[in-house]
């Protein structure tokens, strides 16, 4: 029964792990990002993403030029461009070796040893992906905050806000992030236990001696003496 729940939760886990994956490249991806709209004409929103800009209308037009230059973009574009493509090879690399090291994959046989090392590696690649996905998506989020709130701009001037995959993002760093930390700590749990069973002495069962013989006796036998 144990051994069934315990491979349920790792089938779970895994689905979690791919399904943040799957969030993260949608995340760098879709131009949603930022979302801005109009007062002057609210027939058009205009979004926002790490590789281009549209501008959807109210009859489901929707128009998209991509960014003219890399080094044109804003400090937070370009570094959020490098770490979320970072972060999907990295949680693709972690799904991988997750999946070789769980106990209940019986295509590639490997030791105990060998599978304990590969979900120990894809949890860390896939807690190395989550922060790769969550540190550009909280700081276009700052940036957004800050311009949104800033004194600086007259009020009349549109202000960007978020977008869906600003939200979609934290869900992906969210989702990794917990698989990974699963992984690393079952992985030590069950390593320390079988460092503790390998030096655990092993129990020689007691032999069967033979019963101990009697004590020779230490009185002196006296002859018996003849009628005279």
């Amino acid at each position: 029964m144990a051994g069934g729940w315990r491979a349920a939760a790792q089938a779970g886990g895994m689905l979690l792990a791919l399904l943040g994956w799957v969030c993260s490249c949608v995340t760098t991806v879709v131009p949603l990002w930022k979302s801005l709209n109009l007062e002057l004409n609210e027939l058009e929103v205009w979004s926002m993403g790490l590789w281009q800009v549209c501008v959807g209308q109210e009859e489901g037009v929707l128009e998209c030029r991509p960014h003219g230059s890399f080094l044109a973009l804003p400090p937070d574009l370009r570094v959020s461009r490098l770490l979320m493509c970072l972060s999907n090879a990295l949680g693709l690399l972690g799904c991988l070796l997750a999946a070789l090291g769980l106990p209940a994959w019986t295509p590639c046989r490997h030791p105990p040893a060998a599978k304990r090392r590969l979900l120990l590696a894809g949890g860390a690649a896939l807690g190395a992906a989550a922060v790769a996905t969550l540190a550009p998506v909280s700081w276009v989020a700052y940036n957004t905050v800050l311009d949104f709130w800033d004194d600086s701009v007259p009020d009349i001037v549109p202000r960007w806000e978020f977008g869906e995959a600003t939200f979609l993002g934290w869900f992906a760093g969210a989702s990794c992030s917990r698989r990974g930390g699963r992984a690393s700590r079952r992985r030590r749990r069950s390593a320390g236990l079988c460092v503790a069973h390998e030096r655990r002495p092993p129990r020689v069962p007691p032999m069967l001696s033979p019963p101990p013989s009697p004590a020779p006796s230490s009185r002196v036998p006296i002859a018996p003496t003849l009628p005279q």
